[in-house]
């Protein structure tokens, strides 16, 4: 069995600026992260369960 990363870690509030004019910004960097995180984990669970279920 595969294990899945870590979920990725939600910036602090000091980290974001707040002046909208970063491009990206770490939450556009943290959102896209954790949909990939995501994505995988379900992916992951998915082939997990077809494999329990051939078994």
């Amino acid at each position: 069995m595969s294990s899945i990363h870590e979920e990725p870690e939600k910036p602090l509030r000091d980290d974001c600026c707040g002046g909208g004019s970063c491009c990206p910004c770490v939450w556009d960097v943290y959102y896209e992260k954790l949909a990939k995180w995501k994505e995988v984990k379900e992916e992951q669970e998915n082939n997990e369960a077809s494999s329990d279920i051939g078994n």
